[in-house]
């Protein structure tokens, strides 16, 4: 007589009730958070919930964030974007417009070259590689990924990682060239008194922006429909924001949160065994953009460190830090050559990967 089959076991979370499970996911996100926050690591209150849910979606949790409030937070951060795009940015490009964009226009053709070889050797699927190899804008790329067919998941996996070897770089370039022990950040004023104008101001065109998005059938419409309406009130000068801590903390924990929980063992191993050639890629874009550096310091006289700086292919928060450190380093065209990529990435990011996506496909 054969034995009967028993059902298989149900994963831990699985058992746990829903406000347990959260209860769980919060601790969890805090702890890693603070980690990446005392090793000063960007994006930590995203990257802190996201490993959390990770965890938590590979161990058998059944909760998920409502769309609402991942919707929500999508047009706070589209009201971020919109927030640190400067007109004096804007007339610093200006000035020196044909320098920019050819830098510019070289690392977004390494960057796809390196997509289009990773999904050539079908290491990832789709355009998964082409947005996870997007250099800068890391979490906008990730919000805008799923609308045109690729996998979020892997497409924060590969923005993530370059983000934390990009950014360990450049902290061992400030201790090389810059003496930062002098440097004493601002503490952060989680719960700053509000303004209520610039506040109201910024609620109203995260939600007007993102319902014109939906309208529109934007890709990612809360996320583009808050940024646009917001980059053409804030330029000129009819709008000013206000993004209490609070405020961007939750809503980076419900991105993160939500990529997180998406994920299960089977796709956790899928990125596992994708890790080597992600590195490959980050290792290969940094050094083309270090190559440019010299380039730009050799031929044109741009101070080394400046030209570094103003190339390195994402971790914008500490490239500003490092700038800002040095009485050498011209922050103007550091921050105007980083803004220029970044709202190129996002002005034509989605088609660059329908570009290259065809192409793998020929």
């Amino acid at each position: 007589m054969e034995a009967p089959v028993r059902p298989p076991t149900p994963e831990p979370l699985a058992r746990m009730a829903p406000g347990m499970q959260w209860g769980l996911i919060l601790l969890v996100s805090l702890f890693f958070a603070g980690l990446l926050e005392l090793a000063g690591l960007p994006a930590a209150l995203l990257l802190g919930p996201m490993f959390a849910g990770i965890l938590a979606g590979t161990n058998g949790a059944t909760v998920r964030l409502p769309q609402p409030l991942f919707f929500s937070a999508q047009a706070i951060i589209g009201c971020l974007i919109a927030a640190s795009v400067e007109l004096e940015i804007l007339t610093f490009f200006l000035r020196d417009w044909p320098l920019f964009m050819g830098t510019v226009i070289a690392t977004l053709v390494a960057s796809s070259f390196l997509g289009w070889l990773i999904s050539r050797w079908k290491v990832l699927p789709g355009t998964t590689a082409v947005w996870g190899t997007a250099p800068g804008a890391s979490t906008a790329m990730v919000l805008m990924a799923g609308a045109f067919g690729a996998d979020a998941r892997l497409v924060a996996f590969m923005q993530y990682v370059r983000v934390i070897f990009v950014s360990v770089a450049a902290a061992v370039i400030a201790r090389l060239w810059v003496d930062t022990s002098g440097v004493v950040l601002p503490e952060i004023d989680w719960f700053p008194a509000i303004d209520w104008q610039p506040f109201l101001s910024t609620l109203g065109i995260a939600v007007v922006g993102g319902l014109v998005g939906r309208l529109l059938r934007l890709p990612s419409p809360y996320f583009l429909g808050s940024m646009i309406l917001g980059v053409a009130l804030h330029l000129t000068g009819y709008v000013s924001f206000q993004l209490p801590e609070w405020l961007l903390a939750i809503s980076y924990a419900a991105v993160g949160w939500t990529i997180g929980l998406n994920f299960n063992r089977t796709i956790l191993r899928h990125a596992a065994r994708a890790l080597p050639q992600i590195i490959f890629s980050v290792l290969a874009l940094m050094a083309f953009c270090g190559a440019l550096a010299w380039m730009l310091s050799h031929y044109l006289g741009i101070d080394p460190l400046t030209a570094y700086l103003a190339t390195s292919p994402g971790g914008m928060d500490s490239v500003a830090i490092i700038a800002a450190a040095s009485n050498n380093v011209d922050i103007s065209f550091v921050m105007a050559l980083q803004t220029a990529r970044f709202m190129f990435v996002l002005l034509f990011g989605p088609a660059i990967a329908r570009t290259v996506a065809r192409l793998v496909k020929e």
